[in-house]
Parts: C-alpha cells; sequence; structure tokens
C-alpha cells in the first residue's frame, strides 16, 4: 500500500507520519504565515499568495487574514465567495465552497475524523470526509461544520451553530446540533 498521502488523498484511513504530508503541512504553514503577513495595502499581493496556497481561487473570490489550513490544495473557492477573519480550513479531505459563498468570521471547516477507539487514536491514526459549501449559501459567524457535512445552496447557517449532518437547500438552520428552523 502507498504512503499515507496517497492513503489520505483516496479517502481512507492515514496518519500525518509522512514525509511528503510534512513537507505539503509546511508548505502551506509557510503560505499561511506570507498571506496573513502581507501588507494590506497590497490586495494583488496578498491574493497571489493564496491563489499558489488553495487548490482554485475564483474571479472575485476574497479571504480576509488570518487564515489557517492543513494542507491547502484541496481548498476549491468559486468565484465571489468571500470568507471573514480567522477561517479555519483543515482540509484532509476536499473543502468546496460555491460561488457567491459567504462565510462569517472565526468559522471552522473541519474535515479530519479521529477514532472513537482510543488505540487507533492513540497510534494517530485519523480519516477525513469533504465538505462542500452549495451556491450563495451563508454560514455565520463561529459556524463550525463537521466532517462529510454538505451545505446545500443557498442555505443559511445561523451564527454559533455546529452543523453535523447535510443541510438541504434554502433553508435556515441554527442550534448546536444545527437544525432547519425555517424555509425560504
Amino acid at each position: 500500500m502507498g504512503g499515507h498521502k496517497e492513503r489520505m488523498l483516496a479517502g481512507e484511513p492515514f496518519t500525518t507520519d509522512d514525509p511528503e504530508l510534512a513537507a505539503d503541512a509546511l508548505r502551506a504553514a509557510r503560505l499561511c504565515e506570507r498571506f496573513n503577513g502581507w501588507p494590506a495595502a497590497d490586495p494583488p499581493g496578498r491574493r497571489a499568495i493564496l491563489a499558489d496556497l488553495l487548490g482554485s481561487l475564483g474571479e472575485g473570490a476574497y479571504v480576509a487574514p488570518p487564515l489557517r489550513v492543513d494542507y491547502g490544495y484541496r481548498v476549491t473557492l468559486g468565484h465571489g465567495a468571500f470568507v471573514n477573519f480567522g477561517a479555519v480550513l483543515l482540509d484532509a479531505a476536499g473543502i468546496t465552497i460555491g460561488a457567491d459563498v459567504q462565510i462569517g468570521p472565526y468559522v471552522q471547516l473541519l474535515t479530519p475524523s479521529h477514532p472513537v477507539e482510543s488505540g487507533p487514536r492513540r497510534n494517530k491514526w485519523q480519516t477525513a470526509r469533504p465538505i462542500e459549501i452549495g451556491d450563495n449559501a451563508w454560514l455565520g459567524g463561529g459556524v463550525i461544520v463537521c466532517p462529510g457535512v454538505t451545505i446545500g445552496p443557498d442555505a443559511v447557517v445561523g451564527a454559533g451553530s455546529v452543523v453535523t449532518r447535510d443541510v438541504p437547500r434554502a433553508v435556515v438552520v441554527a442550534g448546536n446540533p444545527a437544525r432547519v428552523v425555517r424555509e425560504l
């Protein structure tokens, strides 16, 4: 079987104790440092760093620093999307953020998961499941999206919500765990 990077990319259990993953994480950390410290007076320079960090950066998409990612190359940001301050995008699995999505401050999109059993967890095994945010969705400040969740287009997630399961199109969800509170 291949290395742990190949396992991660294939959606299989993996550990981050892998030279390729360590190099990828270091590259992402360095690019995040550059992006987060880049002068606000130079938006094109900041965007160039972001384009180097992410897997795909749509036209007119904007991310306010600070930003933190695991690898960056598994994040796709659609055109016109806006990600506010303090985003944490843990992208061991893919994170797809659609067009015109609005993401409030301090939102966390978390694809990794760890075993409930203590032995494998102690041995640093993990899995990751992709997250998808549909076009024109809005995630309020402080939202946490758990592994494997899809948020439908035009959905709204209330501030501080913890999203543990898929959200249908054009609804408002809120709470912990997030539940549908109304249809749009």
